[in-house]
């Protein structure tokens, strides 16, 4: 860990999109709406109410409803199902505060009756063409939401501000360019009257930063890069211009701890991925969590998971926020289950690295981190004749949500146990073109397996394991409540409830469609629901 000197900002400026947006109101929600409070969002663990991407500012994905318990799960049914219509691939994570819900597929944005799933209004926007990342192109994470404001990041980069009342669009920023393929897919986080955004497009040769704009006005506070310039701490690994085009983009929502006034936020491979002569040296800020000054956007420390990364593990898996009571002292730790196979405990005070514990039984690429936190390599790089590296290209786990139950003291992670043939093959950086140096591919002997696990806190132990039937495709995370239950999306296409303490099944339900989303729970009216999407469809749960 070392704490940079100071890093200058720059925006830079997208195109607009080439048709007007409209919103649809279908039926008026004002008489039901109820402003957004700064004590909404720093409630925690949530209730009735969830209001960020991950619940609340912690990451921890807890929720303190109990409703629905291990005595009546199993009695959950569907209780209503909506259709968007426009994506066959949905990944947000739904907010609701004060029984509406909000949540988006592709560009458009929904209001929900969050007690029946009947559309308040409809915020419609055209999908942009020309995106280079295919991985990223029209996926949406969810929203963001403060007081009578909803806001969204659109394909092309642009920030959102939508009235939260009728869906009409007050401000449309452009805080990144498309011509230079940049896009988005975060949930922004709204923080102190700030919204917080980040982009995609790391394997198309773009710089990745982070940005604050005012949350009534849109005027920019601040903005910074996660790649230095020439002449900054960390440019040597960047010879040239190659920093222009080096990755460590930001494309999920980070966390924030108020009393620190510090925000946690990760950041992606370095580009070319496979290759890294072109790029020597640790790569600085790619694979790294940022902590972050939430007033300034000044970098006080971070910390780097994989160096001089060739394997693509980015770090953009959740930063959970945890407080850990031991001999009368409190430990404010980080935790974060990285792409890289290995679970990370960090002191998020300062950025001290504590302990990582190998989570998945195939890694080769190194034989575990040492002291100060750094891998401890085993040789395997990618190569032009192909080399078996584990974890695979997906990872050990990806940006699919991970959780963290107090009561029980279990961090809970979806895992990926797979290989895969990495190859390399140097190539320059041409425009309008991906940046990736050649790639994987799959072993014709290889059976990938996702797994449920529960590891201790702060042991890192795993207690329960959870194996999944499938072929390893499912892309969705996890819930914990206080009702004693763990909720997931397997490998099957179902919904599952497993006991938080054992992992032992209690329910679920098939959604006949595999899933790329992490379940939510709220509550309108004493009712507990849990919700989550499930290919092009959002479901949500109650007692029956």
């Amino acid at each position: 860990m070392r704490s940079p000197p100071k890093i200058f900002i720059l925006l830079v400026l997208a195109v607009v999109t080439s048709r007007p947006p409209t919103a649809q109101q279908v039926q008026p929600a004002t008489a039901a709406f109820t402003t957004v409070s700064e004590q909404d969002l720093l409630d925690q663990p949530p209730g009735s109410n969830w209001t960020t991407y991950n619940g609340d500012y912690s990451g921890r994905r807890f929720t303190n409803l109990h409703e629905i318990n291990l005595t009546n799960v199993a009695k959950l049914r569907a209780a209503w199902i909506f259709h968007p219509g426009n994506s066959e691939r949905l990944e947000a994570t739904p907010l609701v505060v004060h029984g509406i819900m909000y949540v988006t597929s592709a560009n458009d944005v929904f209001a929900l009756d969050a007690r029946t799933g009947r559309v308040l209004w409809h915020y419609q926007r055209p999908l942009s063409s020309g995106l280079l990342d295919d991985a990223a192109a029209h996926k949406n994470h969810g929203v963001a939401v403060w007081k009578d404001f909803v806001y969204s990041e659109t394909d092309d980069a642009h920030l959102l501000c939508l009235d939260a009342r009728s869906g009409s669009l007050r401000w449309d920023i452009q805080y990144a360019d498309k011509r230079k393929h940049y896009g988005a897919t975060s949930a922004p986080l709204v923080v102190k009257g700030s919204v917080i955004v980040g982009t995609s497009g790391g394997d198309s040769g773009v710089r990745g930063f982070l940005a604050a704009y005012d949350a009534i006005t849109g005027v920019k506070k601040w903005h910074l890069w996660t790649i230095p310039g020439p002449g900054e701490f960390g440019s040597s690994s960047w010879p040239g211009d190659s920093y222009v085009h080096a990755g460590g983009t930001t494309w999920m929502p980070g966390t924030y701890d108020p009393e620190l006034n510090t925000l946690y936020w990760t950041t992606s491979n370095a580009a070319p991925d496979f290759v890294g002569e072109s790029r020597p040296g640790d790569d600085l800020y790619t694979a790294c969590v940022l902590a972050i000054d939430a007033d300034s956007g000044k970098l006080k420390w971070y910390f780097q998971f994989t160096p001089h990364d060739v394997y693509d593990y980015d770090a953009n898996e959740t930063p959970l926020l945890v407080d850990i009571q031991d001999n009368g002292k409190t430990h404010r730790l980080l935790l974060q289950a990285n792409r890289n196979g290995f679970f990370y405990l960090l002191d998020r005070t300062n950025g001290k690295f504590l302990q990582a514990t190998p989570f998945v039984e195939k890694i080769n690429w190194a034989s575990g981190i040492d002291a100060s936190g750094r891998p401890v390599l085993s040789g395997r790089i990618p190569t032009a004749e192909g080399t078996k590296i584990c974890p695979g290209i997906n990872g050990a786990t990806n940006w699919f949500s991970p959780s963290y139950n107090p009561d029980t003291r279990l961090f809970y992670v979806i895992a990926l146990e797979s290989c895969n043939l990495f190859f390399a093959k140097p190539e320059p950086f041409t425009k309008g073109l991906t940046y990736y140096a050649t790639g994987t591919k799959h072993l014709p002997d290889e059976h990938s397996q996702k797994i449920l696990l529960a590891l201790s806190v702060p042991d890192g132990k795993p207690v329960w394991r959870y194996p999944q039937i499938g072929r390893g495709d499912s892309w969705a995370g996890t819930l914990a409540t206080a009702g004693g239950l763990l909720f997931f999306g397997d490998d099957a296409g179902s919904v599952e409830a497993v006991e938080a303490a054992t992992g032992r099944p209690l329910w679920h339900f098939n959604t006949g469609q595999t899933l790329y989303a992490s379940p939510m729970s709220y509550a309108v009216d004493a009712v507990q629901y849990v919700a989550i999407s499930a290919g092009s469809d959002l479901f949500s749960f109650a007692l029956h």
